[in-house]
């Protein structure tokens, strides 16, 4: 049997050479191991840290609209109605345009032409520079397809990341009926709000639809009176969604609230009492 110089056989240093291996295999193995018990143990946690933030931005997205909505207010003596209508009598601009310049978005409110519908030749350019404060950043992002189709068919910060808001579909409606605070051409004042600012809903999250920021629509109560409807009211957010009220307040409704609370919330001048500790 050959001997190798040092006086260890090869056989020897194979077997060393070989447990040498195992060794570092096991130690690999059992790091893998280790990083992905870690890895399952912390995702949890660091996605209920995420949901958190998002619905902090959420939250602070409906703020800076509630926000912009009262500076409207204090200027016209009323918040804006939900939609202006064009000489053709239909629906052309949207609220959430009128209220561009209390958002610090003066220059993009210029360059919307109030001559053209909101799907206008010039007025459709501005779809893909929505404020990031129109998306909630639990939004999963949608494709470019999905707004060329949408168009195709006419249909066309605090809050999301700038890739969702190039996308152009609004996180947020107005709540829409003739009892509610925006009831389409005709604007409401504060001191039309009967049944208190704090107890009336302005506008909520409606995550799910695909409404195109500058198109004059929103959520109208009559058709989508229910939370988590995918074409009315709903978030992905767990268990409910957020709402800003009239006096500039962001609560999160859930989804277990009675009907009958909704209804009243939606309202501004229903006279309904409202128990805003044990149902809202």
């Amino acid at each position: 049997m050959d001997t190798l110089d040092v006086g260890i056989s090869s056989d020897e240093m194979d077997n060393r050479v070989n447990r040498t291996v195992a060794t570092i295999r096991r130690t690999i193995l059992i790091g893998l191991c280790l990083t992905g018990l870690t890895a399952v143990i912390l995702t949890p946690f660091v996605l209920k840290a995420r949901e958190a933030a998002r619905r902090t931005n959420c939250n602070c997205g409906l703020k800076v609209l509630g926000l912009a909505l009262h500076n409207y207010h204090d200027h016209f003596g009323s918040f804006p109605p939900a939609f202006v209508r064009g000489p053709d009598g239909q629906p052309w601009h949207s609220w959430r345009v009128l209220i561009l310049p209390y958002l610090d978005q003066t220059p993009l409110y210029n360059e919307y032409d109030f001559g053209e519908p909101w799907d206008g030749p010039n007025n459709r350019k501005l779809m893909a520079r929505m404020p990031q404060c129109f998306v909630c950043p639990s939004r999963p992002r949608s494709s470019k397809s999905a707004l060329a189709t949408s168009m195709s068919r006419g249909i066309l910060a605090c809050g999301g990341t700038p890739e969702a808001a190039r996308e152009g579909f609004t996180s947020y409606a107005a709540v829409l009926g003739l009892n509610c605070v925006f009831r389409g051409v005709e604007p409401v004042a504060i001191e039309d709000v009967s049944d208190g600012t704090s107890n009336t809903l302005l506008v909520g999250e409606c995550s799910r639809t695909r409404i195109p920021w500058t198109k004059p629509e929103d959520i109208d109560i009559s058709i989508h009176p229910k939370l988590g409807d995918p074409d009315g009211f709903s978030s992905f957010h767990k268990d409910g969604c957020y709402f800003l009220l009239g006096d500039g307040t962001v609560r999160f409704v859930k989804l277990s609230i009675p009907q009958s609370v909704i209804d009243s919330l939606c309202t501004r001048n229903g006279g309904e009492t409202i128990d805003t500790i044990n149902e809202f």
